[in-house]
């Protein structure tokens, strides 16, 4: 099949997963922005999260993600096949972004940062929603809910989370990680999928670069506003 055998096929799946996943971060990034109006706020973003619809779309996600980080692993063996001992030719006046020659490294970084988090967040957040329940284990049960009976437990555990400066330190430098991997990766998949020219070429890659600012400021904020007293 030409998707999977061909260098090509399997840069196509690369560039359409790796969009796939940016549209989530982007939705992801939009409920954790609910902390900013309330707890009970960020509570409903993950109760939407949990809802039948998202729940759905969480395997087509895991999938996805699999995918992507399987072919980033056939896609460079085969590179390093195909090139040897030879490194980048020395006399090419082409630069390489750092990025380019790097998004291996920073998708295991990537990679690592989400197991990471899904143990701190989705395992504690999203499970218990999955299976039903609202139970979660590293909540008192005076705080699962205020006063108006809104749940309010994820907002005490990204609390907990990001008042710690360790889990806030490596929390950072994952999403840091994670806007290197898109600032590239973004415009690198319009090239694969063919919707480029000399004028877009520069377009999609400012484009990449604003998208990857946004998501990443956006999700780093969270944990310095709850260091520097912002969200409490």
């Amino acid at each position: 099949m030409w998707l999977v055998d061909s260098s090509v096929g399997r840069k196509v799946i690369m560039s359409v997963s790796g969009l796939f996943l940016i549209v989530f971060l982007l939705l992801h990034l939009s409920v954790n922005c609910l902390m900013y109006v309330s707890p009970a706020a960020f509570g409903l973003g993950c109760e939407f999260m949990g809802t039948p619809f998202v729940t759905a779309m969480v395997p087509v996600l895991a999938l996805g993600f699999v995918i992507h980080i399987v072919y980033a692993f056939i896609l460079n063996a085969r590179n390093l096949k195909a090139r040897g001992h030879q490194k980048y030719a020395g006399g090419s006046k082409t630069k390489i972004d750092w990025a380019a020659k790097n998004m291996l490294v920073l998708g295991i970084i990537v990679l690592g940062g989400l197991a990471f988090h899904m143990t701190h967040f989705w395992a504690e957040m999203q499970l218990p929603l999955f299976l039903g329940t609202e139970e979660y284990a590293s909540v008192p049960a005076n705080e699962l809910f205020n006063a108006d009976g809104e749940l309010v437990a994820p907002y005490y555990l990204a609390k907990i989370a990001f008042t710690n400066v360790l889990i806030s330190f490596i929390y950072i430098v994952w999403i840091a990680a994670v806007w290197f991997h898109l600032s590239h990766g973004f415009w690198s998949a319009f090239q694969t999928l063919g919707v480029n020219n000399r004028v877009w070429y520069t377009r999609w890659r400012n484009i990449g670069i604003i998208i990857a600012t946004i998501l990443c400021l956006g999700f780093i904020s969270i944990p310095v506003s709850f260091l520097i007293g912002i969200l409490n």
